[in-house]
């Protein structure tokens, strides 16, 4: 925008927003048809443009630059500019046009959202309560698209932008949001919503130094407030809120519990460690398994609980000597190598190393981060840590197999490739939560897979988690490239 070339070059006086009578005639007719939003924000614009003008010679403009790059006011006729809104007649125009489409603006209600001004389009972009309602709309129309879609509209597109609507409510990348709608086309809105949510905080008691009843008296005492887990675990409890901090309190320095998630205690319930046996945790760091198996066996026999990270692994050797665990052996090796190394073991936990689908509410950054190479490189290395893990199992032993993911790359596909690849037999794991996909979009897996289970944060309000047993029936008869 430009401030009437021809008077700089005579050497006229400059006229300002307020001495110009065409200005200052135009914007009083305006103001009367401007709502006080629309004022402010005009204001805003007349103020910044006059404070650019104030401090830039004319000569610059004029003469060492071309007018079209000085970036205030280009106008060869003696028509004004308003910034970026355009010529003044023009906004005018458009607001006497539209006059009676305006709703009346409510100043107290304005907000200030996470929400981009404008999509990729230039167009400005939807508020949240928009979305949402485009979002039930798109899912009841797909919910019965013959029946409800109308005449001209093409199902993929249809599908395509409630992906896009999906993606901008909760900042998703369209890789993870197409997952997630593969899985849960009907509950989708229901998984992101608790994915939003916290989990319960829960603590493990420690019964090789206390029991649940006492812990619960100390803490309560402290200002904790808590209650029992469930029914299927005896030794969890789950806080509510806490007055002292759950990680420096006297209790937990002297190891009578440990911090851990409720989902994270179910594959030590279903591998069902016996007193005196000997047993592997393939992928043990921080500890929480491992010392959970050591308190299920009561420190009799032996754990070998192995953590290729030496970092993470002084972890895991800090959680034993607290929590009073004498029955462990901490090695740093590599997994998928175990088998060279040591194996007829009678139990075997693999909590494999995966994508945290099913932790996303403690990890927003998978929303965005996660994509097809990432998950291709997880299920190669969960392949060789299960059949590695079934190799260091002696024959009658079990293996079970763990992850905090819920893709079906990482779950199903992973345990269905160790039962091509090794004599293995899924068992019933005894546990609550959904049965796993024995078909999946034109994929058959085994019929066993039923045997497997899957939690649910929007369904069972712990975290995302994938739990399957298997026993081994027969030696492999040969070694088979793991690809």
């Amino acid at each position: 925008m430009t401030m009437v070339k021809s008077a700089v070059k005579k050497g006229r006086k400059r006229l300002t927003h307020q001495e110009d009578p065409k200005i200052r005639d135009g914007v009083s007719k305006l103001r009367e048809k401007l709502t006080s939003r629309q004022k402010q924000r005009l204001k805003k614009r007349f103020l910044q443009s006059d404070e650019l003008l104030e401090n830039t010679t004319p000569h610059k403009s004029s003469d060492s630059v071309p007018a079209t790059q000085s970036g205030f006011f280009e106008n060869d006729g003696d028509e004004v500019m308003v910034d970026d809104f355009g010529r003044l007649s023009d906004l005018e125009e458009d607001i006497e046009t539209n006059a009676d489409s305006l709703e009346p603006v409510n100043e107290k209600e304005d907000m200030i959202t996470n929400l981009a001004s404008e999509d990729a389009f230039g167009k400005p972009a939807m508020d949240s309560s928009t979305l949402d309602q485009r979002i039930r709309n798109w899912l009841y129309i797909l919910s019965d698209f013959k029946n409800r879609a109308p005449a001209d509209l093409n199902r993929s597109l249809c599908v395509r932008t409630l992906i896009s609507d999906l993606c901008s409510r909760y900042s998703y990348n369209q890789f993870l949001m197409v997952k997630l709608l593969d899985l849960f086309p009907k509950e989708i809105v229901e998984v992101l919503e608790a994915n939003e949510v916290d989990r319960p905080v829960t603590i493990r008691t420690n019964t090789l130094k206390t029991r649940r009843r006492e812990l619960a008296q100390a803490l309560i005492n402290r200002g904790v407030n808590l209650d029992p887990l469930e029914p299927w675990s005896k030794v969890g409890l789950v806080v509510y809120s806490s007055q002292v901090p759950l990680g420096a309190t006297p209790e937990y320095l002297a190891g009578h519990y440990i911090l851990q998630g409720a989902s994270s205690m179910l594959p030590i319930i279903a591998l069902s460690p016996q007193l005196g046996e000997r047993i592997l945790d393939l992928c043990a760091a921080p500890g929480g398994k491992t010392t959970y198996i050591a308190q299920l066996m009561k420190n009799t026999g032996t754990i070998f609980a192995n953590e290729i990270n030496p970092n993470r692994a002084k972890a895991l050797l800090g959680n034993c000597h607290r929590m009073g665990v004498t029955n462990t052996v901490i090695c740093t090796e590599n997994g998928r190598k175990f088998p060279n190394i040591m194996s007829n073991f009678d139990r075997v936990l693999v909590d494999a190393p995966c994508s945290g689908t099913g932790i996303i509410a403690k990890d927003p950054s998978v929303k965005t981060t996660k994509n097809n190479d990432e998950i291709r490189k997880c299920v190669e290395l969960q392949k060789r840590l299960l059949v590695a893990a079934i190799d260091s199992c002696k024959v009658g032993g079990y293996v079970v197999y763990s992850t905090c993911s819920i893709l079906v790359e990482e779950n199903e596909n992973v345990v269905n490739f160790a039962l091509r690849r090794r004599k293995v037999r899924l068992e019933e794991t005894k546990l609550f939560g959904e049965k796993g996909f024995t078909a999946f979009k034109g994929y058959q897996f085994h019929p066993h897979m039923a045997r497997v289970r899957r939690f649910y944060p929007h369904k069972h309000n712990v975290d995302g988690f994938f739990v399957a047993k298997m026993k081994k029936l027969a030696a492999a008869t040969k070694e088979k490239k793991v690809s």
